[in-house]
């Protein structure tokens, strides 16, 4: 081992901008650390002062250049822009190079690094590494499965480590001859982890007599925070010098702060400049507090009364009852959406929090509507401090509606129109996040101070008391900024490198469109922790929808469900027990079958009873995918029933494809139930798990109806109505497609497990045909709750995502009987709420356990017989006092749910329902829908005759 000293005693690493502004270490700070005491008197070396740069460096993830192509044109440095050697521990090195040679670790306090044939140049520290046959420890390859193959080097036990990950670190490898072979950055999150992992407190801390920082930036030479008395402009109040122990820079500060904004600058290296970076920043724990510019953090304490609507501490008795996970009903909805243009709410409040709080504007009727009918839950995306909309409102631009409106509906002016403004409108859907744990202030009234907490409690206030519970979609897969100069940035300034995922070359992993985050990482998963904790305690919110969760690590997910249902009423003033978590478990880029360790996928979640969206039974029922063409048919949109045009492989092929079609469709009416037990479309009984997609993917997975979350459209991608008005032939009429649009939502709302609705699915939405309309504006994005249009014809969709389908938009958006009128619309919801009402007329749609539903649910018209277009269910309840099932609801004895998607009316026995007394539910016979009163049933034959594209439910009164 050799350990080489350059330039400065050790006191010169911490000397501080001011000396007279020295604090008192945090009392919680003084455990002492295992790592402390590594090295003996005499042995630590001393690293130079830092000095920051100044020079401004284009911004690189990685070049990765082989040191054999570096010129005398090529900066040196280049080859150090990759980091392909990972620290894995206080003692472990893993790199992906030869055996032969040697290998030597390298540290520059300036960032001065260079590389020749000679090996790193402009070092103060040069460390020999000791090689190692055998492989990495189990325990870094459970935590870093994708080196598991690397060669490990072992790093000197006297070496300073603490000292040394805040210098510009390589790593170079050298021929027995002492060439250099190749050199390389290094990644660091797993020493990070091991040496500096901590729970103590983070953020902006309020006590009677101070207000104290905390800031975890364990790589960081300095942290300074400067104080502002207001949100924009001026120069600070104060600068105050935050001291370190153990990776955590703290200061205290007099109450006095409160009410004031700070930022941060963290001096600190970054392996995206090769430079010491003078990083300017927000508190990554900012709670509900930033500048109307975005540019600063608010200091203000949440528990403050001043910032609590009345009765909000009790707002925990005022929660709507829900006494199990299968009793939900999910509605998705984006906050501008709901009220943006609708004229009955308060011009002020229109597109923000408050227009939750109107109690007569159209919108707020509407979701009392679908309340009093039993929808239990909204979810409103995106509503954290996110990009892309700025919060000062007075530098949007607006879309000029006269014109607008003068446009053929299938012109393409308007597109052109709301794409020049899109960038400087106040629409995003908020897919890009700055920070997860601040309500974003474009939605507030006023985006300084506090007024953002105090509106989004509102909100949450008001939903809650017309019955319905909220969930928020969080994005902790990814931010929207990376870099030490990107203004959106934070995290990656404060400690660089760690909280992004890399990939292998060192460049930041982009498979979730941007900056991946790294929850496999201890201060990840402890911020995203802390995250969902603030949102459930201090904003009292009732569940979560995770974007992309399949990119965040299962042990994350199980620890934040552990965490928010273990919170106590009488503790925290929540009942976690109701906080339903649920998200994407796509399984896809790098974390692909368990890349980076078990991630929260679809199969990898069975059996924690956290929720994932099931798309087997979207892509069955609506027919293809997102990804494939979009006039590919499904089960209701007329496959083999009634043909399109479109090549679906000749009449065998698609009528081979309905049939499977139905057993997709039945595997999720069934919960998506991998061991449920069902007769498939070629008569054999299986389990839900050996039904297979089209690319041999399993489609049951799920070990509890909680588990499995039923949809046919959300957000993304085009909206139910309008993917109807794709995929059916052009030549049907409104009325049908008004029908097909229930039978999909009728087949998610008798479904058991978790049913999600897309805002509008209830009546008739359209975005023109948009598929991806996250920034389209509102003119795309409209929801009109007085029922006057659906918005279909307003123009071709935006060229970026949609151009490549105008030919097929552009002759449906013209022809006029494709518009539903104000009648189509009314009956829509009426149809809609009428399932709801059905769905929470018997308890027998909402079983609770996997046991239940194979006990009680049948599917009949299977095998390879079946009448085609046809699904048959049938639910059996027990009766008190008698052996067998026990009896759920006090009502109804049996229940059958007959979905006919045929052109035709369809008449079909079921000798296993002959001789019972059923009849039409009584929410259908009364219903204004004329078409399903007239479904029969025979008891003598067990014969159904039900009408074409109609769903029709059929009960056993207990009193007959």
């Amino acid at each position: 081992m050799s350990i080489s000293l350059a330039y400065a005693p050790i006191s010169a690493v911490f000397t501080s901008f001011s000396d007279s502004n020295q604090l008192v270490r945090p009392i919680h700070l003084n455990n002492h650390n295992k790592y402390n005491n590594k090295l003996r008197a005499g042995q630590k070396f001393a690293v130079p002062q830092f000095r920051a740069s100044t020079r401004r460096t284009r911004f690189r993830c990685c070049s990765a250049v082989p040191l054999e192509e570096l010129t005398s044109s090529s900066s040196s440095q280049d080859s150090l822009m990759n980091s392909r050697a990972y620290w894995v521990s206080y003692s472990i090195i893993a790199w992906n190079v030869d055996a032969g040679g040697s290998c030597c670790l390298y540290a520059s306090r300036n960032a001065t690094l260079s590389v020749t044939d000679e090996g790193v140049q402009g070092h103060d520290v040069k460390i020999d590494l000791e090689g190692y046959d055998g492989r990495l420890p189990e325990h870094v390859i459970k935590k870093f499965p994708h080196i598991q193959d690397y060669k490990p080097f072992k790093v000197p036990s006297a070496l300073d480590a603490k000292s040394v990950l805040k210098c510009q670190l390589a790593i170079a490898n050298f021929s027995s001859d002492g060439k250099c072979i190749s050199a390389s950055g290094l990644q660091l999150p797993g020493v990070l982890d091991e040496l500096f992992s901590y729970t103590g407190p983070l953020g902006a801390a309020f006590s009677n007599e101070a207000i104290s920082l905390y800031l975890w930036a364990p790589t960081a030479q300095d942290v300074r925070a400067f104080i502002y008395k207001d949100p924009s402009g001026g120069h600070p109040v104060e600068t105050v010098q935050l001291n370190e122990f153990n990776g955590v820079w703290s200061a205290n500060g007099p109450r006095k702060w409160e009410g004031c904004y700070y930022v941060y600058e963290v001096l600190v290296y970054h392996p995206s400049t090769l430079q010491i970076e003078r990083c300017i920043a927000n508190d990554p724990y900012a709670r509900g507090r930033l500048s109307a510019d975005g540019n600063r953090t608010l200091l203000v304490n949440l528990d403050s009364d001043a910032l609590k609507p009345e009765g909000w501490d009790n707002l925990a008795e005022e929660k709507p009852d829900l006494l199990s996970f299968s009793d939900i009903s999910i509605y998705e909805l984006h906050v501008r959406d709901f009220s943006f243009r609708d004229y009955t709410v308060h011009p002020d409040h229109r597109g923000g929090y408050l227009a939750f709080t109107s109690q007569d504007s159209a919108g707020v009727l509407h979701l009392k509507r679908l309340s009093s009918a039993g929808l239990t839950h909204v979810h409103l995306l995106p509503t954290f401090q996110f990009a892309g909309v700025d919060d000062e409102k007075d530098k949007w631009k607006c879309e000029d509606i006269q014109m607008l409106e003068s446009l053929p509906p299938d012109s393409s002016e308007q597109q052109a129109h709301i794409m020049a403004i899109q960038n400087e409108d106040g629409y995003n859907w908020g897919y890009n996040p700055v920070l997860w744990g601040v309500p974003k202030g474009s939605y507030a009234s006023n985006a300084n101070g506090p007024c953002r907490v105090f509106e989004f409690r509102k909100m949450v206030q008001a939903i809650n008391r017309i019955g319905l519970r909220i969930v928020l979609d969080v994005v902790y897969n990814h931010l929207h900024g990376s870099g030490p100069f990107d203004e959106n940035s934070v995290l990656d300034k404060i400690v660089p490198g760690y909280y992004l995922r890399r990939n292998t070359d060192g460049c930041i992993e982009h498979s979730t469109c941007t900056n991946n985050t790294a929850s496999e990482h201890f201060m990840v998963e402890r911020l995203i922790l802390d995250d969902l904790l603030c949102w459930a305690v201090d904003y009292k919110v009732d569940g979560f929808r995770f974007d992309l969760m399949g990119h965040i690590m299962k042990h994350t997910m199980v620890k934040a469900k552990r965490m928010l249902q273990g919170l106590l009423k009488d503790k925290n003033q929540v009942d976690g027990s109701s906080i339903y978590v649920y998200g994407e478990g796509w399984d896809f880029g790098e974390v692909a079958k368990n890349g980076r360790g078990v991630n929260a996928s679809q199969f990898n979640l069975c059996g924690t009873g956290i929720g994932s969206f099931n798309d087997r039974i979207r892509d069955a029922t609506l027919g293809g995918s997102p990804f494939g063409h979009p006039l590919q048919q499904g089960f209701v949109t007329g496959l083999s029933l009634q043909p399109n045009g479109h090549d679906h492989g000749g009449k065998a092929a698609a009528e081979r494809v309905l049939a499977v079609s139905k057993d997709h469709i039945q595997v999720g009416m069934a919960a998506n139930l991998k061991d449920f037990v069902l007769t498939n479309s070629d008569g054999q009984e299986v389990k839900g798990s050996e039904v297979l997609t089209y690319d041999g993917v399993p489609v049951g997975y799920a070990l509890c109806p909680a588990e499995t979350v039923n949809y046919v459209s959300a957000h993304d991608n085009e909206t139910l109505f309008d993917i109807v008005s794709l995929k059916t032939p052009i030549e049907i009429s409104i009325e049908e497609r008004c029908r097909i649009n229930h039978l999909a939502t009728s087949i998610i709302a008798l479904s058991q497990g978790i049913p999600f609705f897309h805002s509008g699915d209830e009546i008739l939405r359209s975005k023109s045909l948009d598929r991806d309309s996250y920034n389209s504006g509102d003119w795309f994005n409209r929801l009109d709750f007085s029922y006057s249009s659906n918005n279909w014809g307003v123009g071709l969709p935006p060229k970026e995502k949609n151009e490549n389908n105008w030919p097929l938009i552009k002759p449906r958006l013209a022809d006029p009987t494709f518009k539903p009128q104000k009648s189509h619309i009314l009956a829509a919801l009426e149809n809609f709420k009428n399932m709801l009402h059905i769905r929470y007329s018997s308890p027998l749609f909402r079983l609770r356990t996997a046991n239940a539903i194979q006990e009680r649910v049948r599917f009949h018209n299977t095998g390879p017989s079946w009448v085609p277009g046809v699904i048959a269910m049938s639910i059996e309840d027990g009766h008190d006092g008698f052996p067998g099932l026990s009896q759920l609801d006090p009502i109804y004895s049996y229940i059958v749910v007959i979905i006919n998607v045929c052109p035709t009316d369809a008449s079909f026995v079921i000798p296993a329902l002959k001789e019972r007394t059923l009849q039409l539910h009584p929410v259908q016979m009364m219903s204004i829908d004329n078409i399903v009163k007239n479904s029969k049933y025979d008891a003598s034959s067990g014969c159904f005759v039900v009408p074409s594209r109609t769903t029709c439910v059929f009960v056993e009164p207990r009193n007959i």
